[in-house]
């Protein structure tokens, strides 16, 4: 079961006291990260040139793809025909954080309809199966898409009823909040496999 707010707020408070500030994530270090300090007052960037064309994503055509190798940093939990469930090899700071991928070597555009379908139909189960652990708030579902070429789209469960940790940048508390208990992460990990594997697929957790 994951971890309470209270759980979570005492967890911090136990790192950093009780209105002691969390180290700040490498977020500011990430060429993406849209703003900086100027005079004192954190402002936007200034907007770059364009480039001559889109870089090229991790995995391009197939070649070199951690997903199709198998050499990310993740570890699948639940396998589909279609699709799969993988988790990090690590918690962060939020409940679970899962990802869907495609088991071929597609991008969302190359999905066929029926592909299309069963992605919808498993990413509304997972997202009910999370939702209804204890203690979570909301499961926010993303997908980026300069990473990897690979079709991969996140499933970010944030706990519940901790302010300020909402919306889009609730993805940045993630890396911020200590990590939870690997033990109650990768036994919330099976719970979610298990579920899942009741409608169709196989476990792996």
């Amino acid at each position: 079961m994951p971890e309470s707010p209270e759980e979570i707020h005492a967890r911090v408070v136990a790192a950093v006291g009780e209105n002691g500030r969390l180290s700040m994530p490498p977020v500011a270090e990430w060429e993406t990260f849209p703003w900086e300090l100027v005079d004192g007052e954190m402002r936007p960037k200034a907007v770059r040139a364009p480039l001559e064309s889109e870089a090229p994503r991790h995995g391009t055509g197939g070649d070199d793809c951690g997903i199709c190798e198998g050499t990310t940093r993740t570890v699948r939990i639940w396998e589909g025909a279609g699709f799969h469930v993988s988790r990090r090899e690590e918690p962060d700071g939020f409940p679970l954080t899962l990802f869907l991928n495609a088991n071929e070597h597609l991008d969302f555009p190359e999905l066929s309809d029926e592909q299309a379908a069963d992605f919808g139909r498993i990413s509304v189960r997972l997202t009910r199966i999370v939702e209804g652990l204890p203690h979570v708030g909301r499961v926010h579902a993303c997908r980026w898409g300069d990473g990897s070429e690979h079709m991969h789209a996140w499933f970010i469960a944030r706990p519940a009823r901790l302010p300020g940790i909402l919306g889009s940048l609730a993805v940045e508390w993630a890396a911020i909040l200590p990590p939870v208990d690997r033990e109650v992460w990768l036994a919330d990990c099976a719970a979610v496999a298990h579920k899942l594997a009741n409608h169709e697929g196989t476990a792996l957790a």
